[in-house]
């Protein structure tokens, strides 16, 4: 209880103008021992920064149908797609972790998991599993996909490995790198350990010219090129390739081995201005193969073409952090989120010479053609409905040695 002597004091002081009691001094001043809260996911860190962990989920609850499957050749089911608790932190300043299992499917797979010493923002090194340095779209998060799955060009991208990386973003962002020496995986593969003593060198160089004009319509200009080469062997290098949403597997190697330098190059570009947002890759890949006495160097190339409007106006975005709706939903308010649609043509062909030497397995088609049209509804940053139509003809005649392929996907989204 105040006594009258203090609210005397405390009157008296008011008077003057005097906050009371004193405001705490700068060099007082302390900061707490710990902090928390939500930053697109739920975080604790020190008082300085200097250790922080931050905990989130990527679920994705999707239905895939076929309409006309009259072979029965596809299952139509509801599934989990990705289930993905993950940790990401950092500790004593200048390291930094993230480690991302999966348990999708009732089984667990270790996504990534690497250690990232930060030098400065245009030099670090990681090491562990994580995604090799190469491509475009198997670049962009999981979680900002544009479309139900990534595109024909991804199945010749490596996918995840282990090894150490050197990255950083120079002048500001203007350029970015990443190179690495990694065990080497097949063409869309990932692998946890090495079947033999050789190693592949991975690398992407991208430059965004007008990075620093805060005005230009180019500001959202990307341009890179990747690159690979590593000596591989055995048959558990070489690639099995199924289509994008269906996954129904048209092209496999019977009796052949991978037997020499696989070298992998891949230009690209992207732009990204207002609600509007697009990218472009093209992926080339050619290693030896032998079978029997037949040994010849086979090229597989793959190519797409993507775009994207955002209807309610928001800006548009490349994977970094994806759409943010001007208002979250709230449907009794009138608010609805942000609405994306979006469209793509992805291809994928094999050298002729591999059916020539018959390298292949029966029933494997030289040509993929695919098309996809797309609805995205942003309810909030963390939540979304994903809508896919994607057809994809074989030898690209719809009257080919297969028939075509029509799936109708939808995902539920959440991502924190």
């Amino acid at each position: 209880m105040i006594s009258l002597r203090s609210m005397a004091v405390l009157t008296a002081f008011t008077a003057a103008g005097v906050a009371w009691p004193p405001a705490a001094s700068a060099q007082d001043a302390t900061p707490p021992a710990v902090t928390a809260g939500w930053q697109d996911g739920f975080f604790v860190q020190s008082g300085n920064g200097d250790f922080r962990l931050q905990i989130g989920l990527l679920a994705q609850a999707d239905g895939r149908f076929v309409p006309h499957d009259s072979s029965e050749a596809v299952v139509n089911t509801f599934s989990f797609r990705r289930l993905r608790p993950y940790l990401r932190g950092r500790f004593a300043r200048r390291f930094e972790f993230y480690f991302n299992p999966d348990f999708a499917g009732g089984t667990l797979v270790v996504q990534d998991a690497y250690v990232d010493t930060v030098f400065a923002p245009a030099f670090r090194i990681r090491a562990g599993k994580g995604k090799t340095p190469f491509g475009l779209e198997r670049l962009h998060a999981a979680s900002n996909l544009l479309f139900f799955n990534r595109g024909l060009p991804t199945a010749l991208v490596p996918n995840r490995d282990i090894g150490i990386q050197v990255l950083g973003d120079i002048s500001g962002g203007v350029v970015s790198y990443l190179a690495g020496v990694m065990n080497g995986v097949p063409d869309g593969g990932s692998a946890d350990v090495d079947t033999n003593d050789s190693k592949d060198l991975s690398g992407r160089l991208v430059v965004r010219p007008f990075n620093k004009a805060a005005t230009s319509r180019a500001r959202g200009l990307s341009l890179a090129i990747s690159g690979s080469t590593g000596r591989q062997n055995g048959a558990g290098a070489l690639p099995v390739f199924k289509t994008q949403t269906a996954e129904q597997q048209y092209f496999s190697y019977n009796g052949a081995t991978a037997d020499g330098v696989r070298n992998r190059y891949s230009p690209q570009v992207s732009y990204y201005y207002k609600a509007f947002g697009g990218f472009a890759e093209y992926v080339h890949t050619a290693m030896p193969i032998l079978k029997g006495t037949v040994r010849e160097e086979i090229a597989h190339e793959a190519w797409q073409v993507a775009g994207s409007i955002v209807l309610t106006g928001e800006a548009a975005s490349d994977a970094g952090a994806g759409i943010r709706p001007r208002a979250n939903f709230d449907f009794g308010d009138g608010h609805l989120g942000a609405f994306q649609i979006a469209a793509r043509y992805h291809a994928l062909e094999i050298d002729d010479r591999a059916f020539a030497l018959n390298l292949v397995t029966p029933g494997s088609v030289r040509q993929v053609q695919g098309w996809t049209a797309g609805l995205n509804w942003y309810l909030t940053p963390n939540f979304k409905y994903v809508f896919n139509f994607e057809r994809t003809v074989f030898d690209g005649d719809p009257n080919g040695p297969r028939k075509a392929e029509n799936v109708l996907a939808f995902r539920t989204q959440v991502n924190f």
